[in-house]
């Protein structure tokens, strides 16, 4: 395995524990420059299992439960669909729609958009339903509940906390869709363990690092390395 993507994996742990976002941002840009579309996307979420015990302890007890429950049950429905579609789509084609998703989010997410209606039970579905579906397609569930998350009035560390659930959880019940439709083999396996300490020693640090002061520092770095990455892996590379 190349060195630098166990280093991806370790910065986009980083990442994830300190802004509660960009993990699949940062990495499956970079992930699909050396392997297949579906070894990234589970090997990934196996890794992403390293959050369950590294950041969503202390992230819990500052979610909004039904909110975050709502929108995870959604994704976890949307999820399946996603998979096959990350199954049945060209490889080149799925690389593409990483490096859009991940652009077109940070394009957003710098824009500053906002919005003013108070969300409520139908705004958690369709945002959940776009989480499951992205993770499960792409690899990448947060856009979507990113996007939300930071549109919204919420304090920094409620935004943070619901994404880290979220975020999580969905990762975690993915595994399980991708292996009853026979996408988890033992070279998605291998690369899932290979990150795994990788990936939550580096979301254990960012969790230390992060301070509500502080915000705008650390989602001000989350977005320099999402766009890093999502440049470097644009097919035109090779």
């Amino acid at each position: 395995m190349e060195p630098w993507l166990i280093l991806t994996g370790l910065v986009a742990g980083l990442v994830y524990g300190f802004a509660g976002f960009g993990a699949a941002l940062v990495f499956m840009p970079v992930a699909l420059l050396v392997v297949d579309p579906v070894v990234a996307v589970a090997g990934f979420a196996l890794a992403g299992l390293g959050a369950i015990a590294t950041v969503v302890p202390q992230a819990w007890p500052q979610a909004d439960k039904r909110a975050a429950l709502t929108m995870l049950a959604a994704a976890v429905l949307l999820e399946p669909i996603g998979v096959w579609v990350l199954r049945t789509t060209d490889p080149m084609a799925l690389r593409w729609a990483v490096s859009a998703v991940v652009l077109g989010t940070l394009v957003a997410l710098l824009s500053g958009w906002r919005y003013r209606q108070s969300p409520g039970l139908p705004a958690w579905l369709g945002v959940g339903a776009g989480v499951g579906f992205l993770g499960g397609s792409v690899g990448m569930n947060g856009p979507v509940l990113v996007l939300f998350q930071l549109g919204g009035p919420d304090a920094a560390a409620r935004t943070r906390a619901n994404a880290i659930v979220v975020l999580s959880f969905s990762t975690l019940a993915l595994l399980p869709i991708m292996a009853l439709q026979g996408a988890v083999t033992r070279e998605t396996i291998l690369l899932g363990l290979v990150l795994l300490p990788v990936y939550a020693l580096g979301a254990y640090f960012g969790r230390r690092l992060f301070n509500p002061a502080r915000a705008g520092l650390y989602r001000g770095t989350a977005y320099v390395l999402i766009g890093g990455a999502g440049i470097m892996g644009l097919p035109i590379w090779g």
